[in-house]
């Protein structure tokens, strides 16, 4: 019988956490060995009522802000020492559908050279970003993510699907460009291989750093449309903030450079100069921290 470790980030919002781990609890396990993992990322919460509710999970502390990357990696750590088979990684502001957690294991499990695999992603009614275009019908049926697209000329990803009502448009499974980090199983292997998530990231990116190394490494990369969850899809470091200036401007160029083609790296150290000379205030940190190479939290304080 396989083991299937659910890994979840928590930060802020114990409200939203709450609700992840009561959807948890009612996931269809059948023929699975299953386990909880909660990671605090925030020492200045106290999660003892949490743990009070959920007696059965695993909490574990990381003692400061490790942001995505690093704080996720404990937790996945903490899996695999529990002989996990594969982990599933989803963010606290999720509700699961009953169904998530087999649909993607069956998945998993129809090829070996599948490594990774994401459900479809709606917004969480009421969460979207254009909440005045839908019928109250439509709530809950709003499409956040179908799969995902990379733009190589540009080092820029996007949501297939992003907004749109979902009509069955995107009921095919196939692989896919990159899967967010806000919901992804993956299997033991693929860890083995290629290792965990890269620290230098902190936040942004990592996922798709990740996912990059996957697919080099031989690794397909499924989006499985029968699984589902629901993304309260907050924005607290929307498009703009400082936190996304820094953390973005950054990071780009650290995947960019690393995987770009020589002239996308040219363009992307261009772009730099120019953010140097006349880009938001973080915008121009980002940049400077990736050539002096200071990368995790960086220059960043939270």
């Amino acid at each position: 019988m396989k083991k299937v470790a659910l890994v979840i980030l928590h930060y802020v919002d114990q409200r939203l956490t709450k609700e992840c781990l009561e959807s948890t609890e009612k996931l269809n396990t059948e023929n699975l060995i299953f386990e909880t993992i909660v990671v605090n990322n925030n020492p200045k919460e106290d999660l003892g009522e949490l743990k009070k509710q959920f007696k059965n999970f695993t909490f574990l502390e990381t003692g400061e802000n490790l942001g995505f990357a690093a704080g996720n990696n404990l937790g996945i750590n903490k899996a695999l020492a529990n002989n996990a088979d594969a982990v599933l990684l989803v963010n606290n502001d999720t509700v699961l559908d009953k169904d998530l957690l087999l649909q993607l294991f069956k998945v998993a499990n129809s090829e070996k050279t599948i490594g990774i695999v994401s459900p479809k992603i709606y917004f969480a009614p009421g969460y979207e970003y254009h909440k005045d275009r839908y019928r109250p019908k439509d709530l809950g049926k709003v499409i956040w993510y179908a799969g995902g697209v990379i733009d190589w000329q540009n080092i820029l990803t996007s949501h297939r699907g992003v907004d749109e009502i979902d009509h069955g448009q995107y009921d095919i499974q196939e692989e896919t460009d990159v899967i967010s980090g806000c919901a992804m199983l993956v299997s033991r292997e693929v860890f083995e291989k290629i290792g965990l998530f890269d620290e230098r990231y902190f936040l942004y990116l990592e996922d798709l750093d990740f996912c990059q190394r996957a697919k080099l490494a031989g690794f397909k990369i499924i989006y499985a449309p029968q699984a589902k969850l629901w993304h309260y899809n907050a924005g607290s470091s929307s498009v703009g903030s400082p936190l996304h200036d820094y953390f973005f401007a950054r990071n780009r160029m650290l995947f960019g450079i690393k995987y770009g083609q020589l002239r996308t790296k040219l363009a992307l150290i261009r772009e730099s100069f120019r953010l140097l000379a006349s880009g938001r205030p973080w915008q121009k940190i980002g940049v400077r921290d990736f050539y002096l190479r200071r990368f995790g939290r960086g220059s960043w304080k939270d």
